[in-house]
This record gives C-alpha cells, structure tokens and sequence, in this order.
C-alpha cells in the first residue's frame, strides 16, 4: 500500500509541510499526479460537486483547469488534530475571455494512516478582480519558497 508521508498524527510542523506538498501538487495542474495524494475511495464536496474515488476526482481537477486557467493557489494552515487539518486557501485565475478571479475558500480534510485523504470537503467563492491587482506572480508552477503567504499579503 502507498504512503503519502508525513503520516497522521498530524503535529503543528508536519500539519504545516502537508499542507505545502498539496499546495506544491494543486499547482503542477497534473491531475494524474494530484489524485495519487487520495485515497482510492475518497470522498470530496467541491462547490456543487460530489466525486466519489480517483477517477472522478480526476475528472473534476480536468475540468477545472479546462476554465480556470493561469492558475495559481497559496494554502495556509487554519487548524489540525490527530488525522484532521483545516486550511484556508486563495488561488488566481483566468477564464477563456481573460477575466480574472481571486478565489477565496476554506477545506477540511482527513487522513488515513498511510496518509492518503479520504475526505476533502471545500467552500469557495469567487471574486472578480482587474488583472492589475492579482498579488500571485510567479511562473506557473510550484509557489516559490521566498513568495508571501496568505497572511503577509493580507489575505
């Protein structure tokens, strides 16, 4: 069985390095390689979506950077307790038109012990902002290590 290290029970620093290789994993846009973090049957609620298992977690991560293009997230730590952590997130985006979001939202998740999630439940609602006053700048990819996080850039 894989692992997906580091494993619960979660401590304030391993909730804390978690939560940046999922970020790190959000941000390659590979849904291939992002869905491997996730339990076989993982349960998600993602906005009005419910996908049930790998593959259709997937699908949903497919479809999403279909729409949501340039995409760049940040996720901070909110709380954690044994196999639980709560994060908040913001991510910036484009649609096909080159309208720009800033995407603010909140989810908690839940471990098994090899530390694949089993559950991903997310909240997130969308801002529109001008291209001007999007605070994400990096190349796509990986966030760099120097970037601000959410808190320092008033997030």
């Amino acid at each position: 069985m894989d692992t997906r290290p580091p494993l619960p029970p979660f401590t304030r620093e391993t909730a804390i390095q978690k939560i940046r290789l999922a970020e790190d994993g959000w941000n390659s846009r590979d849904p291939a390689r992002i869905v491997l973090a996730y339990s076989s049957d993982t349960a998600w609620r993602n906005r009005a979506e419910f996908p049930r298992g790998r593959a259709e977690a997937q699908a949903l991560l497919e479809r999403k950077w279909a729409r949501e293009l340039d995409y760049r997230l940040i996720k901070e730590l909110w709380a954690f307790d044994g196999n639980r952590i709560a994060v908040r997130f913001v991510y910036e985006w484009h649609d096909d038109a080159g309208n720009w979001f800033r995407s603010h939202g909140n989810e908690n998740w839940a471990f098994d012990e090899q530390g694949l999630m089993t559950h991903r439940h997310a909240s997130i609602n969308d801002q529109p902002i001008k291209a001007e006053d999007r605070k994400f700048h990096w190349p796509l990819g990986r966030r760099p290590d120097d970037h601000p996080g959410l808190t320092a850039l008033g997030l």
